[in-house]
């Protein structure tokens, strides 16, 4: 056989069991998932729902911690460093973040605060109670997530985010948004279509988690039992709270998982106002598993405790 027909047959038989590459199988491998860290388990939810296969989510927070007193774990610090994204919510919710940062020590890691550019609330005194500096920081209450409006500005930032860093998918991190916002704008719409008979908004609250969150949605905190982040309230302050329940004829006060149930339950059996359990972390009870979960569960628990009450 020539010796061209003898390099043409071999070539043959080469390609034919895969044994020589073909321009095809040349190709570039596909990239490896954004590992990307952040604080609290709303932000873990929207920067999947936006970066889908794209991205690898580390939550630092599970749901069931206090996001103000949280310490983090040798194991967090490992994630920080692997990572190329941190996000967080910022206004000085995440005080343990900054150090957690520097002791990472990773000089590639982004750190993104998703609240930039939204408007904050102050909170307030009331009935004897010291403003909630340790939430405030001096800048606004940092519940921001609580109302889906300002989870709208919270997920452009991730989206812009994950396009820096990963401009090869930046259609798909763009569909998904806009994917997603028409979810939330559906859910918000149905909800206020359940809120529409609702005729008394008013509760207390545990801690002031709820400022946005009563705003967007027409509810109204008449009264707060922990006026201060990791402080217990004063008798005074119980006192005072106890007899406005009374006098207002309050039916519900609404507490978080996240938080011990003991002053609650006082307040409901000196006063016969109802209790509602509910979560400021997607996560924090069966189902709300994701931000839509948690809105929705929020939502609707605590307009029928209003109702039944």
């Amino acid at each position: 056989m020539p010796s061209f027909q003898l390099v043409r047959f071999l070539w043959a038989i080469l390609i034919g069991y895969g044994l020589l590459a073909t321009p095809l199988a040349l190709a570039a491998p596909p990239t490896e998932p954004l590992n990307i860290v952040v604080t609290i388990p709303v932000l873990k939810d929207l920067t999947e729902q936006v970066g889908g296969p794209y991205v690898r989510v580390t939550s630092l927070l599970s749901g069931y911690e206090n996001e103000h007193t949280y310490a983090p774990k040798p194991s967090d610090l490992i994630a920080v460093r692997k990572a190329k994204l941190l996000f967080e919510v910022g206004i000085g919710l995440e005080v343990w973040v900054s150090s957690l940062v520097k002791n990472a020590g990773s000089p590639s890691l982004r750190v993104v605060t998703t609240s930039k550019g939204i408007a904050l609330l102050r909170d307030r005194s009331d009935h004897g109670g010291a403003a909630h500096a340790a939430d405030t920081n001096e800048r606004g209450n940092p519940h921001v997530w609580m109302d889906p409006e300002n989870a709208t500005t919270m997920m452009r930032h991730i989206t812009e985010a994950l396009i820096r860093a990963d401009p090869a998918h930046a259609t798909e991190y763009r569909a998904n948004q806009a994917s997603y916002l028409r979810k939330l704008d559906q859910l918000r719409g149905d909800l206020n279509d359940r809120l529409t008979r609702l005729a008394d908004r008013r509760f207390i609250s545990h801690h002031p988690a709820w400022p946005y969150f009563a705003r967007r949605f027409g509810f109204q905190v008449v009264g707060t039992i922990q006026p201060q982040s990791g402080s217990e309230p004063s008798a005074l302050h119980l006192h005072s709270l106890i007899a406005k329940i009374k006098k207002d004829r309050i039916k519900v006060v609404v507490s978080e998982i996240q938080l011990s149930q003991k002053i609650p339950e006082l307040l409901a059996k000196e006063t016969g106002a109802r209790v509602v359990v509910l979560t400021t972390l997607p996560g924090g009870l069966p189902h709300t598993e994701t931000y839509l979960d948690m809105l929705r569960y929020n939502v609707l628990q605590l307009a029928n405790a209003l109702d039944a009450a």
